[in-house]
């Protein structure tokens, strides 16, 4: 009898949220960016919220929350009602590197966050002055070597994506560069374009027009092959590197509490936007790569992805925050 009692209860359960997910969305639904509009992650976002708005019949809100490396979009998510109503466009810096980086967030991305799509993966390109005299990443390891701490890079600051993917190379060529970090890409960017800073890793939309006007010289891409959006520019690992990768993401997750069901619907949908060819179209302009994922698969990506840049900031000796 007992058994018979648990087993109903556990279909009135199962019943009820599959009645929740069949019927979501109920309402007008928020998507957190903590980035300001207009941006690589703000253009993404916006053109899988138009889609999912769509299919699902309801309106869906943009909510720019940018400030503090991402903490202050993230915990808006982590303490919304987790009724799938409220999603967040998350990057890699917020949901891999910043718990590497900043053990002591006010939030654990892995248990406070339900995984539910990788959404795209944004090859990297690594640029440089053409007063510097590389043409390749040979060239870049082999005037480091000759003269050490001699060649300067920037990022958007300490723990950015941008320095640690320059840490990796550096870890891994065993060279010697000169971080130099600023409040933001534009700032940093100007200082490349003048020649105060030699290098940058940086996404390709902000860099490609500078590299074809002749203002950047880019060198190399950091993901594992070669980018449709700079098919002539060789990868790190053909130059020489074997192994090195580095790219940044994005994904949706929303609450720790959202129910299964409602996180595998929208998972569902997800992956139908991400894979129409128009979407590629759209977000191969902007160096972006649809790479539609399960929620487990996301779940994985997010903690190999911690562990990799734990490692790198381990051999890099750089010092945790917090």
């Amino acid at each position: 009898m007992k058994t018979n009692a648990l087993s109903i209860a556990l279909a009135s359960i199962f019943a009820v949220g599959s009645a929740l997910a069949q019927n979501f969305p109920t309402k007008p639904l928020r998507m957190v960016i903590h980035f300001p509009p207009g941006g690589p992650t703000d253009y993404v976002g916006r053109a899988m919220a138009q889609k999912l708005s769509e299919i699902w019949k309801q309106q869906i809100v943009i909510d720019n929350r940018p400030g503090a490396g991402g903490i202050i979009g993230v915990e808006s998510v982590v303490r919304a009602v987790p009724d799938g109503h409220t999603l967040l466009f998350g990057t890699s810096g917020s949901l891999s590197l910043a718990p590497a980086f900043t053990p002591k967030l006010p939030y654990n991305v892995y248990t406070d966050l339900a995984p539910i799509t990788l959404a795209v993966i944004n090859p990297q390109i690594l640029v440089v002055h053409p007063s510097l005299p590389v043409s390749s990443i040979k060239d870049l390891i082999a005037l480091a070597k000759k003269k050490p701490g001699h060649i300067n890079y920037g990022s958007v600051g300490p723990g950015s994506p941008q320095h640690m993917g320059m840490e990796l190379l550096k870890t891994m060529a065993g060279i010697d560069l000169v971080h130099i970090p600023y409040k933001g890409t534009g700032p940093a960017m100007t200082e490349l374009l003048s020649g105060q800073i030699s290098a940058m890793f940086n996404s390709m939309p902000v860099v490609l027009s500078q590299v074809a006007a002749g203002r950047l010289r880019a060198i190399a891409v950091g993901s594992a092959k070669r980018s449709p959006a700079a098919p002539n520019v060789p990868t790190v690992a053909e130059a020489g590197l074997a192994g090195f990768q580095y790219t940044t993401w994005y994904a949706l997750l929303a609450p720790a509490a959202t129910p299964k069901d409602i996180i595998n619907k929208i998972n569902a949908d997800s992956v139908k936007v991400l894979t129409q060819p128009e979407m590629a179209e759209r977000f191969s302009s902007q160096g972006s790569e649809p790479a539609p994922t399960t929620p487990e698969g996301l779940a994985q990506h997010m903690r190999q992805e911690n562990e990799n840049w734990k490692k790198v900031i381990r051999l890099a000796k750089i010092k945790i925050e917090g």
